[in-house]
């Protein structure tokens, strides 16, 4: 087993209100701490990576394929791989939770900016 404390984490601002955290990293999935707040946009992007999450507090919408998906508190999700997506918090709380990346995602490109 291998343990990843919270203090060697390091959290960063992806765009505006967007804030990422990788957390644990495994040979087939990756963990991944989300923090957006009120009004923040996540680009569309697209990544090889599956993308299974679940939000612990607030709502957010994903767009994909010209569709809207609402999420909220104890929802989950999954994005199938290659799949352009966007999110934005529409609301006047931040959105918190967790994303599952397999494979995994060791080194996201928002981590070199």
């Amino acid at each position: 087993m291998e343990e990843v404390p919270q203090a060697a984490n390091e959290t960063v601002e992806v765009v505006d209100g967007v804030h990422l955290t990788q957390l644990a990293v495994g040979e087939r999935m990756s963990v991944q701490h989300f923090h957006i707040e009120s009004g923040a946009v996540v680009p569309e992007h697209s990544h090889e990576h599956e993308q299974v999450g679940f939000v612990a507090r607030g709502t957010f919408t994903f767009l994909v394929d010209g569709e809207e998906y609402v999420i909220g508190p104890g929802d989950s999700y999954v994005v199938p791989g290659g799949e352009p997506h966007s999110a934005e918090n529409r609301t006047d709380e931040p959105v918190t939770g967790i994303d599952v990346f397999s494979p995994p995602r060791a080194a996201p490109d928002w981590r070199s900016e």
